[in-house]
């Protein structure tokens, strides 16, 4: 107490005061709520989500389908709020015109920051993807610029190195475009876009169908105003792709 009292510049009596203006006994509750808060916590693993998550065990399984694709409806139809359009406009704004998008998930938000660097790399060669390859992933940050831009996706338990990413790029004054499951979120810088998705699933694992439909609109919005043009790049894929036989031709 009297070390946090000498560098806050104030008496011991003053920190104690301030325990008990903020409703505590006393400086020591404080103290140990501090030291809890610290302590590497345990996240709930996967046993533990799924005996929560009972809802599939009830009924037939197609009926269990029917309530997780009912389930899954309202939380997409929940992203047309006007608060989450807003940002999703500001996110894409600042993708557009960003010199470098980096772009960043691991684990379950992997295949969503893959999503977004590979519809990102068809319209632009701005796209930069931090996928860890080799150990060497992140090293790509080292040449950052302010110019650029950080999209990254990730939600609880969230994955240390993401984290740390993130730091690094805000110490490079990176702008952040988090797409992420909480306003508490780590990786939400302050003063940047985030955007908010519902991961709540009748299974053992997490939903990312909500966070794959902001990505696929955030990309749409971003090449609305990217590269003028924009239809001869997808030209000149389409004939790469066509020279390299890419494609079975059945129709669908």
């Amino acid at each position: 107490m009297r070390e946090q009292a000498g560098r806050a510049g104030v008496q011991p009596a003053t920190m104690t005061r301030l325990a008990q203006a903020l409703g505590y006994d006393g400086y020591d509750t404080v103290r140990a709520l501090h030291a809890d808060a610290l302590r590497p916590a345990r996240q709930p693993g996967l046993v533990a989500t799924a005996a929560r998550r009972n809802r599939l065990q009830a009924g037939t399984p197609e009926a269990a389908a029917q309530a997780m694709v009912q389930h899954g409806a309202a939380q997409v139809g929940a992203l047309g709020d006007p608060a989450t359009l807003t940002t999703l406009a500001q996110a894409a704004s600042l993708m557009a015109g960003a010199s470098r998008v980096f772009c960043l998930g691991m684990r379950s938000s992997h295949a969503v920051a893959w999503h977004v660097w590979y519809a990102l790399s068809l319209i632009s060669d701005r796209a930069v993807l931090l996928d860890g390859v080799g150990g060497v992933g992140f090293d790509a940050l080292a040449q950052a610029r302010e110019t650029d831009v950080l999209f990254v996706c990730g939600v609880a338990p969230y994955t240390r190195a993401v984290v740390d990413a993130v730091i690094q790029a805000r110490a490079r004054s990176l702008r952040v475009v988090a797409l992420t499951d909480s306003p508490l979120s780590p990786l939400i810088s302050q003063g940047d876009p985030a955007l908010i998705v519902s991961t709540d699933s009748a299974s053992f694992l997490h939903s990312m169908a909500p966070a794959f439909t902001l990505a696929e609109i955030l990309v749409a919005l971003v090449a609305r105003g990217d590269d003028p043009a924009l239809l001869a790049r997808l030209d000149g894929l389409d004939r790469q792709l066509a020279a390299f036989n890419t494609y079975h031709p059945s129709k669908g």
